[in-house]
């Protein structure tokens, strides 16, 4: 990001003193800089391809530069956010740029240097330094017919529309108007590049600088190109646009993204299985030739016959060893409810697979989760759907050590399940029941750990249950493991690592709100001073 204002040395910007006199160019030139280095970046973070790739050869050297890469989201809103305050303050240093250039017109004072300069050139294709010809022109109509007015109102619309739409209760209530909405940035780099086409703003020549110096000649503005004079009337030209030249790389690269991604979306992806769990969520089971996953990846959906635009982001739930790939989807808007329906989820009876509607898969793409193994003592905190990532390496641990004696590095994991409502429990519950009978059998009880809370309940409220709590296994979820009421005490839980865990390295792994990351990283920080050092790691929520 730029927040830097920039200041000009070069031979070609001495035509600034001349400018300066009808305008205040450099607070429209400075925003303009930083907006030329802010849009060169503004579309790396969303070139996934390219960040799994630099992740996966990043990860040997420096786990801490990949896990930077996990926060490319979060980059991607900071870079917008300054698109929109330096294009802001552009639109109003070019609006004030306006009246000066008007004003340079009306006050016809031949004593004045800013009339002078506006009546340098009179013909068409004459050198002049003010785009306002005349004092009859009126600035609006200018704005409006010029390369540089239409495309900067383009690129202010679509701006407007992409930050508006952007807002997290739009992107939560109305995906499919920001996913359109966010789809303006075509219009918007276009107009960006050819924004500065028709060379509105204006320097002095090479040659004239030879006779004409600014900072010689601009005091004897009255005496130009008279006898005995060495000061010449200046000559002026366009200034050749420059904002390509910093947008076409990440133009390319994003490019070549899109045409991997339609390459993609081409291969043939067979739904081996269609699963309907309770709580509205729907399981597809699929398969794809050469598909490649890691534990806690993630993939976009399209259905073609939903929507032959929208790509919609799922956490794969399937584990590497099996021998397909599975997304959980929660059935909570227009597009889930068409797939549901698309995939018969309603009906009870099993369904051929020439009905089932085709899909498209993007991916597997990278995410923090893929370090789960690198640690020998693991933290995994999920809130409501955020679980899902877990699964796949709950799923996995089960592949590795238990069906297949294998020696992971990771001996530890505790697991923190924060769930609002019991209906969440559901879909997961098998799966947590699985892995708890097959420890038992295989003596391994002490490598998992969780804890699953009910958020919304408190223990008043959840005292009709105590009278299950002698029976074996807990009447909510059915696990051996009892379910506890309100928020964890994250405190205590760190502590309680720190005592039984000295001297390790410790990953915590959190798929949840903001609120719930801020309180996980400050209990990082703060117990890292002791024996056991926490990284935190989170994912996209």
């Amino acid at each position: 990001m730029c927040f830097i204002i920039f200041k000009y040395h070069h031979k070609s910007c001495c035509f600034e003193p001349f400018f300066r006199k009808l305008l205040a160019l450099s607070w429209a030139r400075a925003p303009a800089a930083c907006l030329n280095f802010n849009c060169m970046l503004i579309l790396l973070p969303v070139c996934r391809n390219l960040l799994t790739l630099l992740r996966g050869s990043i990860q040997c050297c420096s786990r801490t530069a990949a896990r930077q890469l996990d926060r490319n989201l979060t980059f991607h809103k900071l870079v917008a956010y300054m698109i929109a305050f330096h294009t802001a303050v552009h639109i109003v240093a070019h609006l004030f740029n306006f009246e000066y250039f008007m004003d340079a017109q009306l006050n016809r004072n031949s004593s004045l240097l800013p009339f002078i300069l506006s009546e340098i050139g009179t013909g068409d294709n004459a050198s002049f330094l003010n785009p306002i010809r005349s004092n009859e022109t009126n600035p609006t109509i200018v704005m409006f017919t010029t390369i540089a007015g239409l495309t900067g109102v383009a690129i202010t619309l679509a701006l407007i529309l992409i930050i508006t739409s952007s807002m997290e209760v739009i992107r939560r209530s109305y995906f499919e108007v920001f996913w359109y909405t966010h789809h303006l940035f075509v219009i918007f780099f276009i107009g960006l590049v050819f924004h500065g086409f028709g060379r509105i703003v204006r320097g002095q020549t090479a040659a004239s600088l030879k006779t004409n110096i600014p900072d010689v000649c601009a005091d004897q503005f009255e005496d130009w190109g008279t006898n005995g004079s060495n000061c010449a009337v200046p000559e002026f030209a366009g200034n050749p646009p420059m904002t390509w030249k910093w947008v076409v790389g990440p133009m390319i690269l994003y490019v070549c993204e899109r045409l991997v991604r339609i390459y993609r979306s081409h291969q043939k992806v067979v739904i081996t299985k269609v699963v309907m769990h309770p709580s509205k969520t729907l399981e597809l089971q699929m398969k794809r030739k050469g598909f490649h996953m890691e534990v806690g990846q993630y993939v976009f959906i399209q259905c073609p016959s939903v929507s032959r635009l929208e790509w919609h982001p799922f956490t794969l739930t399937s584990a590497p060893e099996e021998d397909y790939f599975s997304a959980h989807i929660r059935i909570v808007g227009d597009w889930t409810q068409a797939l549901y329906e698309a995939c018969v989820g309603d009906k009870t009876e099993p369904q051929e697979a020439w009905k089932l509607p085709r899909l498209a898969i993007d991916g597997p793409f990278g995410t923090a989760s893929e370090d789960v193994f690198r640690y020998e003592v693991v933290m995994l905190v999920g809130a409501g759907i955020g679980v899902t990532p877990f699964a796949s390496i709950l799923k996995s641990v089960w592949y590795k050590r238990i069906q297949n004696n294998q020696d992971v590095f990771t001996k530890k994991i505790y697991f923190y399940w924060l769930c609002p409502e019991t209906e969440a429990f559901e879909w997961f519950a098998d799966l947590l029941q699985s892995l708890e009978g097959q420890m038992t059998e295989k003596g391994m009880t002490d490598f998992l750990s969780y804890n699953i809370y009910l958020t919304r309940w408190k223990e008043t409220e959840a005292a009709h249950f105590r009278v299950h709590h002698e029976a074996e296994n807990d009447p909510i979820t059915g696990l051996k493991q009892k379910t506890l009421y309100g928020k964890p005490n994250w405190d205590n839980e760190f502590t309680n690592i720190e005592s039984k865990h000295p001297g390790t390295k410790a990953g915590v792994f959190l798929c949840g709100p903001p609120a719930l990351g801020k309180s996980l990283e400050k209990q990082c920080l703060s117990h890292s001073e002791a024996d056991v050092k926490f990284i935190f790691n989170k994912e996209n929520f």
